[in-house]
């Protein structure tokens, strides 16, 4: 596909205007600005060589597992880290596209997001897949104002903005989970998994805080204090997502010794290394932790339900969903600008491969297997028929 002949108007110009078509954020720079950013991303033989393919050829990539396992992040501290080629090649192909009505912006939009604090395309991952919205009958329990829409135009995002944006249907969830503590009885293995910034951390302190003003108890076990030692999983090539890679027969004798109301001595680990050797005995130096029993005893851990021997006990599962834009500005304001965690470019290409295969490996299995999804950016609860039952009192 030729790119089509450039107008009068320079191309920073038309792409600049366009931009903020695309996105709001793009319209908190000055054209100054823009051309900054622009030139971090101009290809060397200038923007009339960019090739612009077809927009069939470009989604057919974006579905494909193997485009976002290709993408290689680098090294997270070892100085600067060049961004991906695919990365820079897609964003440069569709800024072609855009400046020279090669892509419609409606495609564009429905297809990708743009993010100005990293000046890059991203393909827009689903969450919804029809599995998922047979499991939960085809559409939300309740929806609410969808507050994310004004952070639309920020460069990054801090918890407290993004609290107030999920203020509606924060409350509402945390009051869901209330009715269904009694409505299941205690005590009950409770667990929260969802995408890395979503707000699950956030928003489990502030149902704990929720259980203590109604009374009720609450406790967590930690499914990583389980690992084995790491040198141990490296020696025998153990994947670490793997059943393999914990003590997994206690963590079942633990979870069910919980919730029989008993009191029990777990593994820690830290730095690598765990409290037990590899058959389950306790190192001359390891320090266990003891968990009290508790009317709600909740399982930290990203993946717990995706375990069929796990999943079953678990009485009440929750996956806590914001959508990738959003949760790329929380992670610029977090690990950038305050962990000062990463490379720039190393975080740039670690969000853009992982969203992808995370949604596919996981977070969509685990919607179809949950009872209860938050989405925050749509300020939707989703709620399986048998959950709806319970909180409406006619189960």
């Amino acid at each position: 596909m030729r790119s089509p002949p450039a107008a009068a108007t320079p191309f920073d110009e038309r792409l600049f205007a366009v931009m903020r078509l695309v996105d709001p954020a793009v319209g908190t720079l000055e054209p100054y600005e823009f051309r900054y950013c622009l030139e971090n991303v101009a290809p060397p033989e200038g923007w009339e060589s960019v090739r612009l393919e077809s927009m069939r050829e470009i989604e057919e990539r974006i579905r494909s597992r193997g485009f976002f396992s290709g993408i290689r992040a680098g090294s997270r501290s070892a100085g600067r880290v060049p961004l991906d080629p695919a990365i820079s090649a897609l964003t440069r192909t569709l800024l072609a596209g855009l400046a020279t009505g090669g892509y419609p912006v409606e495609w564009v939009d429905a297809h990708f997001y743009f993010d100005v604090r990293g000046f890059f395309f991203l393909p827009r991952t689903v969450y919804f897949t029809e599995p998922v919205l047979r499991h939960f009958g085809g559409k939300p329990y309740r929806t609410f104002e969808q507050g994310q829409k004004r952070l639309a135009s920020s460069l990054e995002v801090g918890y407290a903005e993004f609290r107030e944006a999920n203020r509606e249907i924060d409350g509402f969830f945390i009051e869901s989970i209330l009715k269904l503590v009694s409505a299941k009885g205690t005590p009950i293995l409770f667990t929260i998994a969802g995408p890395t910034a979503a707000g699950k951390t956030e928003i489990g302190g502030r149902l704990r805080e929720a259980l203590a003003r109604a009374g009720r108890k609450a406790s967590s076990i930690e499914m990583d204090n389980f690992l084995m030692d790491n040198g141990h999983r490296e020696a025998l090539r153990i994947d670490s997502m793997g059943k393999e890679a914990f003590h997994f027969s206690m963590f079942l004798s633990d979870l069910d010794a919980l919730l029989a109301g008993r009191t029990v001595t777990i593994p820690r680990y830290e730095n690598g290394v765990s409290s037990h050797t590899p058959d389950g005995v306790l190192k001359s130096d390891g320090r266990p932790i003891v968990v009290e029993p508790a009317d709600i005893i909740f399982i930290e851990g990203n993946f717990p339900f995706q375990i069929g021997e796990v999943a079953h006990r678990i009485g009440i599962k929750v996956v806590y969903l914001t959508d990738d834009p959003v949760r790329l500005k929380r992670k610029w304001r977090r690990d950038i600008d305050l962990r000062k965690k990463y490379d720039v470019d190393y975080f740039r290409n670690r969000y853009f491969r992982t969203q992808f295969l995370r949604a596919s490996d996981c977070y969509q299995a685990q919607m179809e297997a949950c009872d209860v999804v938050v989405d925050t950016t749509g300020a939707a609860l989703w709620a399986t028929a048998e959950t709806i039952g319970l909180l409406e009192g006619r189960s």
